[in-house]
């Protein structure tokens, strides 16, 4: 079923007859693989990467920073990009950027070069926005939250998939004589993740469009139109100060979890004296809970609002905001690997319903903004990232010690979006789009 706008009201799940569920499986996708290669270095790094190049544990942070930190300004960039060029255009151009960045990565030789090609790799992070975008003008009001979740969380499991899989690849390229030593072995292994880009690309320019009736190109009325003398449609949503406290919450939910999925394996090698293999299994249950938590927290946000509105979904989202920052204090508390395992991953269930909640807000602040608003927001995370990875260079503290403060402050700010409020004629228009169906996940 569809909407007055052509927005699919289901989600089904087994069907790729609908541009819509076309887009809805080659975004997550998409996004999978620019997470997957974004984090690919992650495993790696204490093994092979760090030895090959004679980096530093100051020199592996600031690395890190560069690679979270640049994408603050890509989805900056790209949430106002898929508003005038349309999110089909912007997808191919990055997934072959970041094919290239990918692949380039192994022609580094020191840390100046390989820092560079951080850099670039730090880019595709912005596929988030798109994906985001894509299926937030393709779903309706009714499962738009469900469809947002659910498409970044089985995106996100790519930052769980390439702990596991990465070390078995760069293993694999010995095997096969592709890698002249053990320490040179992650370089080929770039490879992996650099091909699979280009060919999504592929599909994804063949078998999507715009938004339901088409592509901007062809039908430019389609595309957000800024008001008679607004002076922007990025300017509309910077002025709100609503998006700057979801700004806020998303850097405390998903900017958490790219700090952990960049230094968990590290932390059990560390803190356990576990080896590689063994760390980066582990550290992948903490990004495998995106096959379902990121989605439940958007799929909650749209049951809180079918009774309760907009004011119910955010609600929804302080409260689980809460939950995460009090278990990421438990998590690091933990002395023992069984405790740390099981309080990890109770910690990352709320970590990515937090963001599947967050996500169930955002269609609704400015929807004629929603490029920038999705951008603005998404680059919340990568900034918390950077500063928690900042705080850590410069204090010197223990992973341990730096979770139990951020747990704190991850509390906080979720107690922060009791700010976030709509106008009655927001809510009207809200329960109208639920009103129409009573649409869901189908199989």
């Amino acid at each position: 079923m569809f909407d007055e706008q052509g927005r699919s009201t289901s989600i089904d799940l087994f069907s790729l007859k609908t541009v819509q569920m076309r887009t809805f499986h080659l975004t997550w996708f998409a996004f999978f693989l620019c997470f997957f290669g974004w984090f690919s270095h992650a495993p790696l790094m204490a093994s092979t990467i760090a030895p090959d190049l004679g980096l530093t544990r100051d020199q592996i942070l600031s690395s890190f920073i560069a690679s979270v930190g640049v994408t603050v300004f890509a989805r900056l960039g790209v949430g106002s990009l898929c508003d005038y060029v349309g999110p089909r255009k912007a997808y191919v151009a990055l997934l072959v950027f970041g094919a290239i960045a990918t692949a380039g990565s192994a022609l580094a030789y020191d840390y100046e070069t390989y820092f560079i090609s951080r850099l670039f790799i730090g880019v595709i992070g912005a596929s988030f926005v798109i994906t985001q975008y894509h299926t937030s003008v393709m779903f309706s009001g009714n499962v738009v939250g469900m469809a947002n979740a659910t498409t970044a969380g089985w995106g996100n499991l790519g930052g769980g998939v390439t702990q596991a899989v990465m070390p078995l690849v760069a293993g694999a390229m010995v095997g096969l004589g592709f890698a002249s030593s053990e320490l040179s072995r992650w370089r080929p292994a770039m490879m992996a993740p650099a091909v699979l880009m280009l060919l999504v690309a592929a599909l994804y320019w063949r078998y999507t469009t715009d938004c339901p009736k088409g592509n901007y190109s062809d039908l430019p009325n389609e595309r957000p139109q800024k008001r008679k003398g607004e002076q922007g449609l990025f300017l509309s949503a910077v002025k709100d100060h609503r998006v700057w406290l979801l700004f806020l919450v998303y850097a405390g939910c998903f900017g958490m979890e790219l700090f952990v999925n960049g230094r968990a394996a590290t932390y059990y090698q560390e803190r356990f004296e576990m080896s590689e293999g063994t760390a980066g299994l582990i550290a992948s249950l903490f990004g495998l809970m995106n096959i379902f938590a990121r989605s439940l927290g958007g799929f909650l946000g749209d049951r809180f609002a079918a009774g309760g509105g907009l004011t119910g979904r955010v609600r929804w989202l302080v409260a689980v905001m809460v939950a995460e920052g009090l278990s990421l204090v438990v998590f690091s508390r933990m002395g023992t690997v069984g405790l740390a395992i099981g309080t990890m991953i109770v910690f990352s269930l709320f970590v990515q319903m937090a963001e599947g909640a967050t996500f169930s807000v955002v269609p609704f602040i400015n929807k004629r903004s929603l490029g920038a608003v999705s951008g603005i927001v998404g680059a919340g995370g990568n900034v918390g990232a950077v500063v928690y990875a900042q705080y850590m260079l410069r204090s010197g503290a223990s992973l341990e010690q730096c979770f139990l403060y951020y747990g704190v402050a991850v509390a906080v700010i979720g107690l922060m979006g009791f700010g976030i409020r709509f106008s009655e004629q927001a809510e009207a228009d809200a329960r109208r789009e639920f009103e129409p169906s009573a649409g869901g996940v189908t199989a």
